[in-house]
């Protein structure tokens, strides 16, 4: 569902409903064909999103992670093998050269959306 597109060229779809997410958890959506993660990190009153897709074992399993910090940066941690990666910006914090990608999210009126540049 398109809901709305700025000068970027990011178009807004619909993801669910923030009742779907657990406080200080993750969940996954489909979003155009893609499984995304949607983040709802409570402890910091934000919001992430990011691929579902762990690139060490190419598992989509990320939405299944414990959330953290570290040094500040908010985290994800795959349930599997523990890479960590920064829900900011998805760069691996554990050291490995894998990054994941991240995606603009905002929630109006109780419902989440995920930014996608087309």
């Amino acid at each position: 569902m398109k809901t709305s597109e700025t000068t970027i060229n990011t178009t807004w779809y619909k993801a669910g409903s923030t009742a779907d997410v657990p406080a200080n958890g993750g969940a996954c959506a489909m979003v155009k064909g893609k499984q995304i993660a949607i983040f709802n990190f409570t402890r910091r009153n934000e919001w992430f999103a990011t691929d579902n897709l762990c690139p060490h074992k190419k598992q989509m399993i990320l939405s299944r992670g414990m959330i953290g910090d570290m040094s500040g940066e908010p985290k994800v941690a795959c349930p599997f093998h523990k890479k960590t990666f920064s829900l900011k910006d998805g760069h691996c914090m554990s050291g490995d050269d894998y990054t994941i990608k991240t995606y603009p999210i905002k929630v109006e009126d109780g419902l989440i959306f995920i930014g996608l540049n087309e």
